[in-house]
């Protein structure tokens, strides 16, 4: 009677079954390695050639750099950063309020709600959304939003002027901080959508059937066992979209007056943003220009840091909590 050897713990079979697996897992582990260290030189790279480029233009800037209105590094060489980054954050955060519970929606009606026959395709198109060209969203705005928005934003202003973000004495209507916003929003929303989608998709079978065993709703299974579990999700997917929001070009210049002030009237023709500025002026900049230009890029990307961070921190908080069963 003969034994056979591979049905054996430590056999030559499992012997040469393990080794292949060692094999295997240190080039993987070498190339892992490798591709994150690779990113974090990329990312130490753009910071030097930035911090490195905008220096000389940041000595040489005859106001403040970090309060001033005025953007004259071509003329007077006084500029300032301060309404450029408040352009950026007030449309971004228009556009992040906006999209997110539309994006929501949308991904909870694909996953939970649509027959299979049109959740597919619906989901195909939410992908392709996401694919579109910013300049395609842009010259949409320009052309279709901006007077489609005249008259919502007349009523806005006529019944809501009170309210700091609706009042304005100026001309109401055309290319203003609303639209811009407006635009950002559409063009996030496949990306928060698509990404809430597939996290809504990944939500435990089990927990789902409990929570409709024990008697409750689809809405009310979707409120105690979906969103809980996908907000982690969901907050990284609305980090993604802030970052594209804060850092398009195209769209936002071609919808944004190119004004220098900071106020907080989204109806009245006045926006800019850093990555619009930089669009719009680094072909005619002097030296000193292109120093200052890329001063703001710096500036953008250590805002991109930090709200990133701030993302990283909550998802963090979040899973914490999980493990703690609370």
């Amino acid at each position: 009677m003969t034994t056979d050897v591979r049905t054996r713990g430590g056999g030559p079979a499992t012997r040469r079954s393990a080794s292949r697996r060692s094999h295997g897992e240190a080039p993987f582990r070498f190339a892992a390695t490798g591709a994150g260290i690779l990113l974090l030189v990329i990312m130490a790279a753009i910071a030097v050639f930035l911090i490195s480029e905008a220096v000389p233009a940041l000595r040489a800037n005859k106001g403040s750099f970090f309060t001033d209105l005025t953007w004259e590094p071509n003329g007077s060489q006084v500029f300032g950063i301060a309404a450029l980054a408040f352009g950026t954050v007030l449309s971004s955060a228009i556009a992040l309020v906006i999209a997110t519970p539309v994006a929501m929606g949308v991904a909870l009606f694909i996953s939970h709600y649509a027959p299979r026959r049109m959740a597919g395709p619906l989901g195909y198109l939410v992908d392709l959304l996401a694919a579109v060209p910013s300049v395609v969203y842009g010259l949409w705005g320009v052309t279709f939003l901006v007077p489609l928005l005249k008259k919502p934003s007349e009523w806005l202003n006529a019944h809501f002027g009170w309210f700091p973000l609706f009042a304005g004495e100026g001309a109401i209507g055309g290319k203003t901080m609303l639209a811009g916003g407006v635009v950002l929003a559409i063009m996030i929303l496949p990306i928060i959508a698509a990404i809430s989608r597939e996290v809504f998709l990944q939500t435990p079978r089990m927990n789902e059937e409990a929570a409709l065993a024990l008697g409750a709703t689809r809405w009310e299974m979707i409120r105690m066992a979906v969103l809980p579990f996908g907000r982690p999700g969901v907050v990284s997917a609305a980090m993604l979209g802030l970052g594209r929001a804060m850092g398009e070009t195209i769209a936002v210049a071609l919808i944004f007056p190119a004004t220098f002030d900071i106020s907080f009237e989204i109806l009245t023709p006045h926006g800019n943003s850093i990555a619009a500025n930089i669009a719009n002026g680094f072909g005619e900049a002097t030296p000193i220009g292109r120093g200052a230009l890329i001063a703001s890029g710096l500036v953008l990307f250590v805002i991109t840091l930090l709200v990133n961070m701030g993302a990283r921190m909550i998802i963090n908080r979040r899973k914490e909590y999980a493990r703690s069963g609370a």
